[in-house]
């Protein structure tokens, strides 16, 4: 999993509300648990104007032009801003695979579904719960200038605007830790390599005839 700490990142502003992960990745494409190679396949049914199958090259589908990931202005954007409940539905992993795939780190919304806000962070995206007057701002500036990017700084844990106004955001230490870290659950199990290895060599010294074949 890659750390994060800080990125000055492009905002791609997603105005719509309860976006579930069906709308994020469909169904037809949970067939692969590679974890890579989802992102062209992000948000397919509002992204393209056909149906997307596995394995599909993207780069000649027919692109729906008014989708705000099909816009010039927000081609490389790292920080996507949604509305209320962003991830509801069904608690598929490939969801986050697809965000992160496509290059964003850093998920501002109001309010997120349970289950996908907890997969975010097992997967190196930054969920920010962010006022809903805060997100209504960050919208009207980011669709009103070209360009609009947004400093969020892990460590400090705060968001600053191109004005120099700021807001600050929760997330528990342990978390904080992980993603700095770069550490997901295998991460994390990888750190008491060690202390494993030296309990199996203890069992099966203990009880060896668990090791016959």
């Amino acid at each position: 999993m890659k750390a994060f700490t800080q990125i000055n990142g492009l905002v791609c502003p997603l105005d719509r509300a309860n976006v579930d992960t069906d709308a994020i990745i469909p169904k037809q494409f949970l067939k692969s648990i590679k974890r890579s190679g989802f992102g062209p396949y992000l948000f397919d049914e509002w992204r393209y104007t056909n149906y997307g199958e596995p394995g599909m090259d993207c780069s000649a589908r027919p692109l729906n032009k008014d989708f705000v990931l099909n816009q010039p202005r927000y081609q490389g954007a790292q920080i996507l801003l949604a509305r209320d409940n962003f991830g509801c539905g069904s608690s598929r992993e490939h969801a986050p695979w697809a965000i992160e795939d496509q290059g964003f780190r850093v998920i501002i919304a109001p309010s997120f579904a349970d289950i996908f806000f907890n997969n975010c962070y097992k997967n190196g995206i930054l969920p920010i719960v962010a006022d809903a007057a805060v997100v209504d701002r960050l919208f009207h500036e980011c669709q009103a200038n070209e360009g609009y990017k947004l400093n969020v700084d892990l460590p400090s844990q705060t968001v600053t605007l191109p004005s120099g106004d700021s807001f600050t955001f929760e997330i528990t230490p342990t978390r904080k830790h992980n993603l700095l870290n770069g550490l997901d659950e295998i991460g994390l199990t990888l750190q008491h390599a060690d202390e494993i290895k030296a309990f199996e060599v203890k069992h099966k010294a203990a009880q060896p005839w668990l090791f016959t074949q």
